[in-house]
């Protein structure tokens, strides 16, 4: 006979959350889904559910330390809870949605725009200001290097008026 703590590479000590996670991981180990065709991989599987399905209940725990299991309890032992099945079943499908009559879908924009609605209008206007904000920055810019143009061509032209004057 095997020590159900040994299976599960837990100390006779172990809490039931260190009993349950060493059964999830090593279930998830040795799953027949992820050794398919492995003899040994099953054989321990079962030995590791086994000894979950043991350690994992109270009552059944404190017999199995006082050795008073019999084979009949282990045998009708009930799963504990929040346990995976042991076979791989397929997953459920949800039902398919039928027409009909039924409340009318919900409206994710009449919800995200009374939600929220202000703030994309701040959003907006923020960002048409900044548009605007550059437009006038780039028509300045524009302006000014106009305006030294100007200035550049009229001095040019006064000096070449004195130059003129002056050369006669």
């Amino acid at each position: 006979r095997r020590d159900l703590y040994e299976v599960l590479g837990v100390p006779s000590t172990a809490t039931a959350a260190q009993i349950k996670t060493a059964y999830y991981e090593q279930s998830f180990r040795y799953h027949p889904d992820r050794n398919a065709g492995s003899a040994a991989a099953a054989a321990r599987f079962a030995a590791v559910s086994e000894a979950y399905r043991v350690l994992g209940s109270a009552a059944l725990r404190r017999k199995y330390d006082r050795g008073l299991l019999s084979a009949e309890e282990l045998r009708d032992a009930p799963r504990p809870p929040g346990r995976p099945p042991a076979a791989a079943s397929p997953p459920r499908r949800a039902p398919a949605a039928r027409p009909g009559p039924g409340p009318p879908p919900f409206d994710f924009d009449a919800f995200y725009r009374a939600h929220y609605g202000e703030q994309l209008q701040r959003e907006q206007l923020l960002r048409a200001r900044r548009e605007q904000l550059r437009l006038r920055r780039e028509e300045s810019a524009a302006e000014g290097r106009l305006r030294v143009l100007s200035d550049l061509s009229v001095g040019l032209l006064v000096f070449l008026s004195v130059a003129i004057l002056y050369g006669l």
